[in-house]
């Protein structure tokens, strides 16, 4: 297994919260003086997505393309034709939101190394409310074929998926937050596209998360801890290609499987898990993220409570299908 070093305060909290897009901006940045090839595009939301670090150093390679979310993405993916490697980005709301279409066909269905991040997802938002809290987006950008889906845990990771994504050639996806988030992962700690990281190592039930989901789950093993539940925690920041291999053998060890994600659970996270385990290794799974309806306005802590998201929230849900799971298995025994 690969050490997956995190850090962490003596009270079990991270010692410092960031936005995710910071990050993305830095690793950006980074991409641009690597490869000249890299370009940006920005839909009129240069600063709140933190492209203005790119266009700042490198403006003869950054396009302003104004509010024209479809034309951000045909755009790129002409230039991506030409030989450069283009970043766009806006809200997610607004892409992949509203300009899906372009981007299958376009981007992916070419197999054009379009790079598409869209900012400000889950109900991380906060104030703006449910129009603008993008939950659905996991689902759209997965399903469509040669389109890598990203998902990191926090700003040190949004900048190496950046840099991976740069690399890569390949359309992809990038998932950010809007705001600040605990920042757990160290420059030394591992990421690779495609791949799952076993973060802590139980026997009783795998949890599984992705994005902000996998720092609460961190917090959720530690009290599941102290109920006497021995909790796996796998951090899953590529969605899209699925790292099968490590998640099967996590599945294989504890039997029981809990995915959790700041997105709509159909079609998700969850349920690229559970077309895994359908296929491969049957097991009982607990989904759990938002569950069929929309966000509402509130501060992102509140929203993260009232949607049980927290890891005191996570923990209690967990305990309740751990507990209720081995129920079922002792009496099915007794009965046998």
């Amino acid at each position: 297994m690969t050490e997956y070093p995190i850090q962490r305060s003596a009270d079990g909290v991270a010692p410092v919260q960031e936005p995710m897009r910071a990050g993305f901006g830095r690793g950006l940045l980074e991409a641009g003086r690597r490869d000249e090839r890299v370009v940006a595009l920005c839909a009129d939301l240069t600063e709140s997505t933190m492209m203005h670090m790119f266009r700042d150093e490198f403006p003869k390679r950054f396009v302003e393309v104004g509010i024209a979310e479809q034309n951000l993405v045909t755009v790129a993916s002409g230039m991506a034709r030409a030989g450069k490697v283009p970043f766009t980005s806006s809200y997610a709301a607004f892409s992949p939101g509203r300009n899906w279409e372009q981007i299958k066909t376009t981007a992916a269905l070419n197999d054009m190394p379009v790079k598409v991040v869209g900012s400000h997802t889950g109900v991380n938002v906060g104030p703006d409310g449910a129009t603008h809290q993008m939950l659905e987006d996991i689902a759209l950008m997965r399903v469509m074929p040669n389109m890598t889906v990203v998902a990191p845990a926090d700003s040190i990771e949004a900048e190496k998926a950046t840099l991976a994504i740069a690399a890569s050639g390949s359309p992809a996806y990038l998932r950010l937050t809007r705001d600040a988030t605990p920042v757990f992962t160290l420059p030394e700690t591992p990421f690779e596209l495609g791949r799952a990281y076993v973060l802590r190592e139980g026997t009783d039930v795998t949890i599984a998360g992705t994005g902000t989901m996998t720092y609460e789950l961190v917090v959720a093993a530690d009290l599941l801890e102290q109920l006497g539940i021995d909790a796996e925690v796998v951090h899953v920041p590529t969605i899209k290609p699925l790292d099968e291999q490590t998640l099967l053998a996590s599945a294989r060890k504890t039997g029981l499987v809990v995915t959790a994600e700041e997105a709509q659970i159909a079609g998700g996270f969850g349920g690229a898990v559970a077309e895994l385990l359908s296929a491969q290794l049957p097991t009982r799974l607990l989904r759990l993220g938002i569950d069929d309806r929309y966000g509402e306005s509130g501060s992102p802590r509140e929203l993260l409570e009232a949607f049980g998201l927290t890891g005191q929230h996570l923990a209690a849900r967990i305990e309740a299908f751990a507990r209720g799971a081995l129920a079922t298995a002792g009496a099915g025994s007794a009965s046998a």
